[in-house]
């Protein structure tokens, strides 16, 4: 039987006081991939609490489709991240709460886990006033997960932690993971990657994108990769990894013939000590045509979709400029298709102008997928 949060709960509501009013900001103008570029100043100062007070603060992680999406932030007759989640926990405590994420993204990024701070105080139905202690973090994560997928369903919260009141899920953040999916191959994108991944139909080169993104790890001046809407102070960061990995593409249910193939033409590469790593990387068979130990071959039988190669690009740092992600994206891109060198990339980096660098890559192959905290 479905739990119903109505009477799972004896109810909870925000705090009396008036939640602040969030500026007014265009949709373009949101970042998908940055820093929250003011990182270094402290949290707005918080109202004194009562001493009696019982109000927790909760850190919810939530996973979503950008796609379904204007963004996270809240805007106004737009459907955000943000302005969903608020709608879930009025309902859920009967008070109107401010919400505030760890990290932004644009209209079509993807998150497998945004990380936001919510205040909670918990007031009893029955009797008005009465201040109950607060909900244990799965109530909260059932109740607001019951009235999300009421909604769209395209939005979950994935986890809840209780935190100090001087916890803050963007201050607090130590580091930002972003994982980037591009599929290569000459075949249209499969009905289910749609809005998930970027279609390159050329081949791409994965070891020279591994060699140039060598050149971008570390600290840096990035403004060569910071857009013309970056608010951020300074063009300095430290990219603690750039790295891109091939992996099977999805969906991919192997048969058991399948299963066999790979693991003998696995087998057989390794075995093949004469071979040098050049030989066997990733650029000479893919993934999906070692799984079906075809070595490239094109005869898949009648009804079998022909699999792009999907190479994935790891970004991590503890903050990021304005798009920076998706113009890195864009440059490596163009290194793997052989429009660009590595030493083009250093002339890139060392221009220190965003006009230098390739045509950014479309936001729907994106998602924030880890915010790193050290939490108590």
């Amino acid at each position: 039987m479905t739990e119903n949060p109505k009477h799972l709960l004896d109810s909870a509501s925000e705090s009396s006081q008036r939640p602040s009013k969030i500026a007014k900001t265009a949709v373009e103008e949101l970042s998908d991939d940055e820093e929250e570029q003011q990182q270094l100043q402290q949290p707005p100062a918080k109202e004194p609490m009562s001493p009696n007070s019982r109000i927790q603060r909760y850190l919810v992680a939530v996973e979503y489709i950008g796609t379904r999406f204007s963004g996270s932030q809240k805007q106004p007759n737009i459907r955000t991240v943000v302005g969903v989640l608020e709608e879930a926990f009025h309902k859920f405590i009967g008070q109107p709460v401010p919400i505030f994420c760890s990290s932004r993204t644009d209209a079509g990024v993807h998150a497998l886990s945004n990380v936001c701070h919510v205040d909670v105080e918990r007031i009893s139905k029955r009797k008005p006033g009465e201040v109950l202690p607060p909900h244990e973090p799965v109530v909260v994560r059932r109740a607001v997960n019951h009235f999300l997928q009421k909604n769209e369903g395209d939005i979950m919260v994935i986890d809840v932690q209780c935190v100090p009141a001087d916890f803050h899920a963007r201050y607090k953040a130590l580091e930002r993971t972003y994982f980037y999916r591009l599929l290569s191959g000459p075949e249209p994108l499969s009905t289910f990657e749609r809005d998930r991944a970027w279609h390159v139909p050329e081949e791409m080169d994965i070891l020279a994108m591994q060699e140039a993104s060598k050149v971008l790890v570390g600290h840096h001046d990035f403004s060569s990769f910071r857009a013309a809407g970056c608010q951020a102070k300074s063009p300095m960061r430290t990219l603690d990894e750039l790295n891109i990995s091939e992996v099977v593409s999805n969906p991919y249910f192997p048969t058991i013939t399948e299963r066999r193939q790979n693991n003998l033409a696995l087998g057989d590469l390794h075995a093949s000590s004469n071979k040098s790593e050049t030989d066997l990387s990733p650029s000479s068979i893919s993934i999906d045509d070692r799984a079906r130990g075809l070595n490239g071959g094109t005869d898949f039988g009648f009804g079998i979709r022909r699999r792009h190669r999907c190479f994935v690009v790891t970004a991590r740092a503890r903050s990021f400029l304005y798009h920076q992600v998706r113009l890195l994206v864009g440059v490596l891109k163009a290194v793997g298709t052989g429009d660009l060198t590595v030493s083009d990339v250093e002339r890139i980096l060392n221009a220190k102008n965003v006009t230098a660098a390739s045509p950014m890559a479309p936001s729907c192959g994106l998602y924030l997928g880890h915010v790193k905290y050290d939490l108590p």
